[in-house]
């Protein structure tokens, strides 16, 4: 089952949602970074929450997320559109610590405290930019909260990484419900009790589960919501030769000349490692749109 998200709206348009299947996008991001399992689990969920947040953009706009803890993973990166396309990574890939005490992988002990910063830019140079706390650690409360007190939506977030003892992801999904102005008490406690009940996501998806099914369970039924869109979810980074040599170019005149006195420049994009050379000839010829 390929990966894919689906949005709508559930018990008479009181609550939006959103619900995705991330695993093959995690276990890329995986393998490009060659990320240790706590890594991983802490990149996927923001990778995982980035792509839901993605999907409540329009058309042309783009999300980017910064969780800035000042755990041992550092900074983690994530960046997503309306399609589906997603990158993420950590400033330390290479990170892992001893299972917490529920025998899970600790997530808040590699993430620590710090705080979130989400710029939605909607283009024509136009961004909104807003912060809130690291809470737990644990990114799906992080992000509950993130809601709550940034946006003024009650929801409830729900992430999940699955990681084999290979190392790889073998599930990865996640869920936001957001309860809407009309939302009755009624409503809000279904809400609570069937979330309050559910198995663990990245257990639904390890057993097969499709977005669809999962709406089924929190739900109580396909009667019961419906669904307004569904995408596919893909690793896909914005990146090329022509971006990294316009920022070649804001580097200036010196260090322009120091980089062209190399045989070769390579840079390395940070989110997917695609790697980008650039001969003498064409750092020069950079040099020579400058004058």
């Amino acid at each position: 089952m390929k990966d894919y998200l689906i949005r709508g709206l559930a018990f008479n348009d009181e609550i939006r949602f959103f619900v995705t299947k991330t695993t093959d996008l995690v276990e890329e991001i995986r393998q490009r970074h060659d990320a240790y399992p706590t890594a991983i689990a802490a990149v996927g969920r923001t990778a995982t929450v980035t792509t839901m947040m993605g999907a409540m953009l329009k058309s042309g706009d783009r999300i980017d997320v910064a969780v800035r803890g000042d755990g041992p993973v550092g900074t983690i990166y994530a960046s997503s559109n309306e399609l589906g396309e997603t990158t993420a990574y950590a400033k330390n890939m290479q990170v892992h610590i001893p299972s917490n005490a529920q025998g899970k992988l600790d997530v808040k002990g590699v993430v620590g405290g710090g705080n979130i910063t989400v710029v939605r830019d909607l283009g024509l140079n136009e961004k909104y930019t807003t912060t809130s706390p690291i809470v737990s650690g644990e990114i799906a409360e992080d992000f509950t909260y993130y809601f709550a007190a940034s946006e003024q939506v009650p929801s409830a977030v729900s992430l999940g990484v699955l990681v084999e003892t290979d190392n790889s992801v073998i599930a990865a999904g996640g869920f936001i419900l957001q309860v809407l102005p009309n939302a009755t008490n009624d409503t809000i406690t279904k809400i609570e009790k069937a979330i309050s009940n559910i198995k663990p996501i990245s257990t639904l998806i390890h057993e097969g589960k499709t977005p669809e099914e999962i709406a089924n369970i929190i739900f109580g039924g396909e009667e019961n919501y419906r669904i307004l869109h569904k995408n596919d979810v893909e690793f896909k980074c914005t990146c090329s030769k022509e971006r990294y040599a316009d920022a070649l170019v804001t580097l200036g005149k010196e260090e322009l000349e120091a980089i062209a006195k190399q045989e070769t420049t390579e840079l390395v994009c940070a989110f997917c490692k695609e790697k980008y050379h650039f001969s003498q000839n064409e750092i020069t010829d950079l040099l020579d749109n400058l004058k």
